[in-house]
C-alpha cells in the first residue's frame, strides 16, 4: 500500500473507531451555520482601522500588567507579537511610569510594535489627582514617553472601594473624563474592569468624542473580586456580594443597540471594545456582529496565559485564534 493510501486507511480507521464518540446533542444557538459560503478559509481578514493605525483583525489585548516584577517579560513578548500578527495592545496601569518608579522600564515597549496600536493606561482616580494638582503636562509627558497613540482610562470606583488602600474618587468621573478628553490631542478609550456598564453609564459616554468605549463586562477578570481575594485579614459581610454586580456582554451588547438607535446622531463615540468572559474567536465573532457599530473584542488572561508559557506557546494560539476568526467569518452569521 502506498503512503498515501495507508494515510487515507489509517484515517478512514479513526473515523469508525471514534464515531460514537463523536456525537454532538448541544446546539451553539448563537449562529446559522451556512456551508455552501465555505471557500477560501484561510482567505487574510479585511484591515480593522483603529485611530491613526490599523490592525489586520478586530482583535486587541486588553490591559493586564503594570508595576510587577514580571511585567517587563510579558509587556515584551506581547508587543512582539502584536507587530508579527498585526494586533493592538493596551498597557496595564502606567502609574509607575506617570511617578517615575523603578518598574517604568517595563512598559516601554514601543521598539517592538513600532506599526501597531499602543496606548497608555491610568484610573480615573490617578487622572483626577493630575487635574487638582494642575498637572496634566505629566500626562502628556507620560504618553510622550510610551510613544503611545493613546489613553485607556480605567472606570473602576467597585475595585478601587474593595481595595484596601483603594484610591478614593472625589469628583464626578463624567467631568474628568471630558476634562481629560478636553486637554489631549490623543485618542481616549473608556474601559471598565470586570463590572460593565449600566444604561446611564453608556448613554454618557456614548455622547463623548471616544475612540472606543471598553465594555470591561462581567464574566472575565474582575478586579473588585480580586481585591476582594487580597482582603486577607479583613473579609466583611456582604463584600463577596458586591463583586457579582455588573453586567455581562450579552447584556450590553443588547444595551448598545438599544442605546445607539435612541441616540442616533447624539452618539460621538466612533468604536466599541466587547471584553469580559471572551473564551475564545466564537465569542469573538458573534459579539463584533452582534453590535451595530465598529467593533473589535479583547482578551486578556488567555493571552497572559500563553505568555507564561513562552513565545512558542503564544504564538501556537494566535494562530489557532485567528484561523478560527477567518474560517466563521466564511461559513457562520448570527441569529437576530
Amino acid at each position: 500500500m502506498s503512503e498515501e493510501g495507508k494515510i487515507l486507511s489509517d484515517r478512514k480507521a479513526d473515523h469508525i473507531n471514534m464515531a460514537f464518540e463523536s456525537q454532538v446533542n448541544v446546539a451553539d444557538s448563537r449562529f446559522n451555520y451556512e456551508p455552501i459560503e465555505a471557500f477560501n478559509l484561510n482567505e487574510p481578514l479585511p484591515n480593522v482601522q483603529w485611530g491613526d493605525k490599523t490592525m489586520a483583525m478586530p482583535w486587541w489585548i486588553s490591559s493586564m500588567t503594570g508595576g510587577a516584577e514580571m511585567a517587563g517579560p510579558i509587556n515584551e513578548l506581547l508587543a512582539k507579537a502584536c507587530q508579527k500578527y498585526g494586533l493592538g495592545m493596551g498597557l496595564g496601569s502606567c502609574r509607575p511610569v506617570l511617578e517615575n518608579s523603578s518598574f517604568s522600564k517595563d512598559f516601554f515597549v514601543r521598539k517592538w510594535m513600532p506599526d501597531q496600536p499602543l496606548y497608555a493606561n491610568l484610573g480615573i482616580a490617578q487622572l483626577e489627582e493630575l487635574h487638582l494638582a494642575g498637572q496634566w503636562s505629566k500626562l502628556e509627558q507620560m504618553l510622550d514617553k510610551l510613544e503611545a497613540d493613546g489613553l485607556i482610562i480605567h472606570l473602576n470606583p467597585l475595585q478601587e472601594w474593595m481595595q484596601p488602600e483603594g484610591d478614593e474618587i472625589n469628583k464626578y468621573p463624567l467631568d474628568t473624563i471630558k476634562r481629560t478628553l478636553d486637554a489631549l490631542d490623543k485618542h481616549v478609550i473608556v474601559k471598565e474592569v470586570g463590572q460593565g456598564f449600566g444604561p446611564h453609564t453608556m448613554t454618557e459616554l456614548m455622547k463623548l468624542p471616544l475612540l472606543a468605549l471598553d465594555f470591561g463586562s462581567l464574566g472575565g477578570t474582575n478586579f473588585s473580586k480580586l481585591e476582594h481575594i487580597r482582603r486577607t485579614e479583613e473579609s466583611y459581610p456582604g463584600y463577596e456580594e458586591v463583586t457579582k454586580i455588573g453586567h455581562t456582554a450579552y447584556e450590553m451588547a443588547d444595551m448598545a443597540n438599544e442605546l445607539m438607535a435612541a441616540l442616533g446622531n447624539d452618539v460621538a463615540c466612533k468604536n466599541i471594545i466587547i471584553s469580559g468572559g471572551i473564551k475564545n474567536f466564537l465569542d469573538g465573532y458573534y459579539f463584533v456582529n452582534k453590535v451595530n457599530m465598529p467593533a473589535i473584542y479583547a482578551q486578556a488572561s488567555p493571552f497572559l496565559k500563553y505568555t507564561m508559557q513562552g513565545a512558542e506557546a503564544l504564538d501556537k494560539f494566535i494562530e489557532s485564534q485567528i484561523a478560527g476568526f477567518q474560517m466563521a467569518s466564511k461559513t457562520l452569521r448570527i441569529k437576530e
